[in-house]
């Protein structure tokens, strides 16, 4: 487990998950998720190189089918259905893992969370820095899982709707935190889905998810994350509400947040594909400003 955090547990070192690989309690997760505009397929990368024994997780397949936005989150049924797939039961501790290193990795931890299960980690570093060290790859199509049960407990608090960042925006009762790259941010940048308005939510703050890591992209020390937070307005007063492009890389957001120790931090699943496609939202610009 990493050091130094108020949650430690949350946080794994690849030469912890390597002493363990294997371990009948503990199910590792492949969660990888491209951009529309980056030429990869997650699954496909997935069944050419991974961590041994690990399994994969399709955000988009374990999503609510019932709207056009991308890999929503499903309700506790699906996810328990999915889970159980998995080979996955509430008894297991699950680590999941992208190949980018960290920006998928904590929407598994966060799903896990707002479906009742607190054993859930993310491996600091991801595919790469396991790769960078070494150590042992398998491809190919994986073994099928084990049966499981998953008994799904939700917990609302941790999602936000666009109605509820709405609220927030009108009443300043919570603080907005976006987690997009700051030109997308300020709209100097374009979005990677067509159709979408440029800008931010009016009032949220830049919290670019690639400034909580290192280079390697294994999380920065305590202290910085807790002045990062700090300074986007996340610094414990407030509640907070995190976005993103798709409520993915916000969800690193929250991670960070809970890492440090402080309160629960909820993710507008439908980010700026939601707020950025509707016409009847507020939208601010660098312009703006």
């Amino acid at each position: 487990m990493a050091e130094g955090y108020a949650n430690p547990d949350a946080l794994v070192t690849t030469a912890w998950l390597a002493e363990r690989l294997g371990e009948p309690e503990l199910v590792v997760v492949d969660i990888t998720k491209y951009l529309p505009n980056e030429p990869k397929d997650g699954k496909a990368e997935y069944r050419a190189r991974r961590i041994p024994g690990a399994r994969y997780l399709d955000i988009d397949e374990v999503a609510d089918r019932s709207t056009d936005l991308p890999h929503m989150l499903p309700d506790p049924t699906t996810f328990a259905a999915a889970m159980e797939a998995l080979g996955i039961s509430n008894a297991h501790q699950v680590v999941f893992y992208d190949q980018k290193g960290m920006a998928s990795a904590a929407r598994g931890w966060w799903m896990m969370r707002v479906f009742g299960h607190d054993a859930a980690a993310v491996l600091d570093g991801g595919l790469p820095k396991w790769i960078a060290e070494g150590r042992q790859t398998e491809s190919g199509e994986p073994a099928s899982p084990p049966p499981a049960v998953f008994a799904p407990a939700f917990r609302p608090w941790l999602v936000a709707d666009w109605r509820a960042v709405l609220g927030a925006v009108t009443t300043h009762t919570a603080r907005l935190v976006d987690a997009r790259p700051a030109g997308r941010f300020h709209g100097t940048a374009p979005e990677p889905r067509p159709g979408l308005r440029s800008g931010h939510i009016p009032g949220a703050s830049n919290l670019p998810h690639l400034a909580l890591l290192n280079d390697d992209a294994t999380f920065r020390p305590a202290e910085e994350l807790r002045a990062l937070l700090a300074a986007a307005g996340a610094d414990g007063t407030h509640p907070v509400i995190a976005s993103c492009g798709s409520g993915v890389t916000a969800c690193a957001i929250a991670f960070a947040a809970h890492l440090v120790g402080l309160p629960d931090v909820a993710v507008y699943d439908g980010s700026w594909t939601e707020w950025g496609g509707r016409t009847d939202t507020p939208v601010e610009t660098r312009s703006d400003a």
